[in-house]
């Protein structure tokens, strides 16, 4: 079964990546990609981040993180080499020079750089990354039979828009931000 950006999040305080699965009244329950199936539930002082909501900023104007994504992706098929943790700085602002090269060098630090280099590793098996997004022409029907998750892209954004207010407002995630 294919993830779509909109069903995955980051919740600050866990490692990793985890598939959304259903909702509560206080919160969300997630579901570990990492193969363990482990759920647990989201509590309403966890920020839950949506990979569909999240963008990093360019000079210009944002990027979505779909869009980077498929760029990545096609530049690893293309022979590029993944950086990490042991890079250097300048060699990881080269790195992503390569991927997004008008990224914003004073807002986008390099941990960002490293997270979406560790969230691409985890999807990378996971996901299309042609299709990072739901067909807009997708039916109600074909969406039970596909067995997604019973919580619409609406419900889910709203719930992590009343977990943000229950923290005092929208708060970026270093410099991707959300929203």
């Amino acid at each position: 079964m294919a993830l779509y950006l909109s069903e995955i999040v980051s919740v600050s305080g866990k490692p990793g990546l985890q598939k959304l699965v259903g909702r509560r009244s206080n919160g969300l329950i997630v579901e570990s990609i990492d193969g363990t199936g482990k759920r647990f539930p989201t509590s309403l002082t966890q920020k839950v981040s949506f990979l569909s909501d999240i963008s990093m900023y360019t000079y210009e104007d944002d990027e979505k993180l779909e869009d980077i994504f498929k760029i990545l992706h096609e530049k690893v098929e293309g022979g590029l080499e993944l950086i990490s943790k042991k890079n250097s700085g300048d060699e990881i602002r080269s790195f992503f020079r390569n991927i997004l090269e008008n990224f914003d060098e004073d807002q986008v630090y390099n941990s960002d750089i490293l997270k979406l280099v560790s969230w691409y590793t985890i999807l990378k098996d996971k996901v299309d990354f042609n299709q990072l997004s739901e067909p807009e022409g997708e039916t109600k029907e074909e969406k039970k039979t596909a067995k997604k998750p019973q919580v619409s892209k609406h419900s889910a954004k709203s719930t992590t828009k009343a977990q943000n207010q229950a923290k005092g407002g929208n708060k970026k995630a270093g410099n991707i931000k959300a929203g």
